[in-house]
């Protein structure tokens, strides 16, 4: 099994799109995928669902539909209760985000600070989405996770990221895409250092493999929002964009950045996705990828050519991160 989170604490750079395309290209090449929506927002989930399976998750009171649902009597300390798996397709299945998720917050930093003292119970609540994950595989029998989550650098997304294996970087072409991946390497690094420090207390006579290492590996950057006129990126695109491998080098592999590294031979960018335009809210209006959509979905005309191209794109995506993975 492998686990990326796509992160960045720099919003609206397609974190979300990212997660919910991939799900369906890996689906597409046979892959069994567990897409795990951890952002407050919820937004992969809407993506996912329709409205009226919505409603019914907010409004029914007598089941217990998402990850918060799961993780809460845990933190208050009750048992893990195994959380529900919404089966989206054959292959793909997701567990549903909570607007109440970010009330997590301070369990979690409580927890975090218990951990140093060698408390147990500190590291149950710190490594609650390992024990979510680890559960959620077993009865899905995924070979892929994929996580969202928000564009913080809070306590939710920190435990997160301690249990996942890989990080993947959706940044887009501008100044404060370069910040957030600055941000995010130094951020990467502490959390290492600190999760690391707290392991070396946890009680010598208790199971370590109940905890989280702390992996999380950097895998690359996915530049979003490509955009060119008559075949070549708009200037404005070019001056941020060529600014990227240097600055992923220097901050998040702490590496000595190599000079005049060009964003196309960069061999950390793990793909630049187009901006598509009116797909995208054709995409989400009839809940399916954009490279699925059909004449019947209103992908008519030119729009054939662009589902065609979109297909291309995320199969060559997805292509990359298997073999960077493995």
């Amino acid at each position: 099994m492998k686990s990326i989170a796509f992160f960045n604490n720099k919003g609206g750079v397609g974190k979300t799109t990212t997660v919910y395309h991939l799900a369906w290209m890996l689906s597409e090449m046979g892959h069994q995928v567990l897409a795990i929506d951890l952002d407050p927002q919820s937004n992969l989930s809407s993506m996912f669902l329709s409205e009226d399976r919505m409603e019914e998750v907010v409004l029914d009171e007598t089941y217990s539909y998402t990850v918060l649902d799961a993780i809460l009597p845990l933190s208050e300390g009750e048992g893990y209760q195994p959380v529900h798996i919404e089966q989206i397709s054959e292959r793909i299945s997701l567990l549903i985000g909570d607007l109440a998720l970010s009330a997590f917050e301070d369990k979690l930093s409580d927890a975090w600070n218990k951990c140093l003292a060698g408390d147990v119970f500190g590291f149950k609540v710190s490594s609650v989405f390992k024990t979510l994950i680890d559960d959620a595989v077993a009865r899905s029998g995924a070979s892929w996770v994929l996580i969202d989550v928000g564009p913080n650098l809070g306590a939710i997304n920190r435990a997160v990221l301690i249990a996942t294996q890989f990080i993947a970087m959706p940044v887009a072409s501008d100044l404060f895409s370069l910040q957030g991946i600055k941000n995010l390497g130094q951020t990467l690094q502490e959390w290492r250092e600190q999760w690391k420090k707290r392991v070396n207390e946890y009680p010598p006579r208790s199971n370590k493999s109940n905890i989280p290492d702390g992996e999380m590996s950097p895998i690359g950057y996915i530049l979003m929002q490509y955009t060119a006129r008559q075949s070549r990126p708009v200037k404005s695109y070019i001056r941020w964009a060529e600014k990227i491998p240097g600055v992923y080098q220097e901050f998040v592999l702490n590496e000595e950045p190599s000079p005049n590294t060009s964003i196309k031979d960069d061999p950390h960018c793990l793909a630049q996705l187009k901006h598509y335009h009116s797909l995208a809210p054709m995409s989400m209006e009839a809940h399916k990828p954009m490279f699925l959509l059909k004449p019947a979905d209103g992908a008519i005309g030119a729009h054939v050519q662009a589902v065609m191209r979109s297909y291309d794109d995320f199969l060559n995506l997805t292509e990359h991160i298997i073999a960077v993975c493995m």
